[in-house]
């Protein structure tokens, strides 16, 4: 029998888990006190994003086609792995492995989460609980990513090795958890046909939908606009405010303080789930815009304020269109339809963070 509190609790349990990773939040630092350049860990940053673009959409087909519970125990499987290699790893040939492996991790997550989420509650007849369950769990992502950048500074003080063994433990933990899910059948049709036949489905279907429905594609584009937006401000706010005048005892708690703003977002939005989208793109976007603005002051408080208000706004419109997208598509090429939406986050954040480099530059 099909327990879908079971289900949506372990997948709480595995965005608790997994985003408090204290040594992936600091890896670029644990990096850096090992002796690699900073040209290395910027090669290893690229290395990240490309096996991220190359990887988004086709983790997403296999996610339908193969199965969402078998996609996310092969992501979890991906994040141990991955932090293993970083514990053993003396070169850095083997951290740039390390470092795609992650990226596949993230890759086979995205997507499949929020589409077995979905079609989870519609199974049982819940699916309009969805805007509920998309904000608890950003909620939860958003506490405990920003709980991790805290713990920064512990990351550095136990070292690299024990530092990735707490990630390894972290991610064994979501492994289990991720055994514990119930697949959901979304395409019995297709069942009998071969794999390579159900891939090309698959793809064709999902290009096809995009292609018949502009008002998808638009959201999409539009969410990770707004999003690339907010992520680049708090981006580069880690090297500005201490440009600014702000101690580096407090940059952990800033940076932890503007984590919360994306959860108040996340939390927000179930009391607003009557809004119109238009509205709240409007309110969103002009609140994204005002935070950023924040920096040209040059004060580290209203700088916090400034991304704690980006971060805010920026949940508020990804969980409100991740809602109206998954109402939008069809259980069959969920998976992919949302992993076409994360690689247009990629691909505007690659193009949008030169802009954005040169921009701060000049402050």
């Amino acid at each position: 029998m099909f327990k879908i509190r079971k289900q949506i609790k372990s997948l709480y349990a595995i965005s608790a888990f997994s985003s408090f990773q204290i040594a992936g939040a600091s890896w670029v630092a644990l990096l850096a006190v090992r002796g690699f350049s900073m040209v290395q860990i910027g090669f290893a940053e690229c290395l990240f994003h490309v096996a991220s673009l190359l990887f988004e959409i086709p983790s997403g087909v296999i996610s339908d086609v193969f199965g969402r519970k078998k996609t996310m125990i092969a992501s979890q499987c991906f994040f141990v792995f991955s932090a293993f290699l970083m514990v053993i790893s003396k070169s850095v040939a083997g951290v740039y492995v390390a470092i795609m492996l992650d990226a596949l991790g993230y890759n086979f997550a995205s997507g499949t989460r929020e589409a077995l989420a979905y079609d989870s509650l519609k199974k049982a007849g819940k699916e309009t609980e969805y805007n509920k369950y998309a904000s608890t769990e950003m909620m939860i992502y958003r506490i405990g990513n920003a709980s991790a950048m805290l713990c920064a500074g512990l990351a550095l003080w136990i070292g690299y090795q024990k530092a990735y063994s707490i990630d390894m433990v972290l991610g064994t933990l979501c492994l289990y958890f991720s055994f514990q899910l119930k697949e959901i059948p979304v395409s019995e049709a297709c069942c009998n046909r071969n794999a390579i036949q159900r891939i090309w489905d698959c793809i064709s279907t999902s290009a096809a939908f995009l292609k018949n429905n502009l008002k998808a594609a638009c959201l999409m584009l539009w969410n990770s606009l707004v999003g690339a937006i907010a992520t680049l401000l708090l981006f580069f706010l880690q090297a500005q405010l201490p440009l600014e005048g702000l101690p580096e005892g407090l940059l952990g708690p800033a940076l932890f303080v503007m984590g919360l703003g994306g959860a108040a977002g996340a939390k927000l939005v179930q009391y607003c789930s009557h809004w119109r989208y238009s509205r709240i793109s409007i309110l969103c976007i002009s609140g994204v815009l005002a935070g950023s603005l924040s920096v040209l002051t040059k004060c580290p408080i209203i700088m916090c304020i400034g991304g704690f208000l980006a971060g805010l706004f920026d949940d508020f419109l990804q969980v409100r269109s991740d809602v109206l997208l998954n109402g939008m598509i069809p259980s069959s090429q969920r998976a992919t339809l949302v992993s076409v939406s994360s690689l247009c986050f990629s691909i505007i954040m690659i193009v949008l963070s030169p802009l954005v480099g040169w921009i701060f530059s000049f402050l």
